[in-house]
């Protein structure tokens, strides 16, 4: 999806403050890993000012995405502190508009669970749908890294 649509945000889970927003700036940077859950995580580290955001005295924070994290967003969650995810489109949604989400494990949400992160999915499914499919009805450019292979 394009930068300057909202994607991913990081709530602080006990008082529902937003704590940072985060937006796809790929395309506008050049930086593959720019992806709008990297944003948020960056963003929400550097107003923390620490790389672990579920370290010692910090509230519980959680991920709210509009899809399910595609490979590299779904190793960073774990490593980022955040003890929550929410998406909304599944990862076969994203496919149908043609994002590659890249391979992950098939019992990727047990995974993070075990590394002590909740998940939840589908959530307002219908309305993170309608952006996907609105941007590519309207000509969003669609990328991943094997395009010209």
């Amino acid at each position: 999806m394009g930068a300057g649509a909202l994607e991913a945000v990081i709530f602080d889970r006990e008082t529902n403050k937003l704590l940072a927003p985060g937006v796809n700036c790929v395309l506008s940077s050049g930086y593959s890993f720019a992806h709008a859950e990297m944003v948020a995580i960056v963003v929400a580290q550097q107003i923390v000012g620490d790389f672990d955001l579920g370290g010692e005295g910090q509230p519980s924070y959680e991920l709210v995405a509009s899809t399910e994290p595609c490979s590299m967003c779904f190793g960073a969650v774990p490593w980022s502190g955040v003890r929550h995810l929410v998406s909304g489109v599944l990862t076969a949604g994203a496919a149908e508009v043609v994002f590659d989400e890249g391979p992950k494990p098939a019992e990727w949400v047990r995974s993070l669970e075990e590394s002590g992160v909740t998940v939840e999915r589908d959530v307002l499914r219908d309305e993170a749908a309608s952006v996907l499919r609105r941007y590519a009805e309207e000509g969003g450019e669609i990328y991943n890294g094997r395009q010209g292979g």
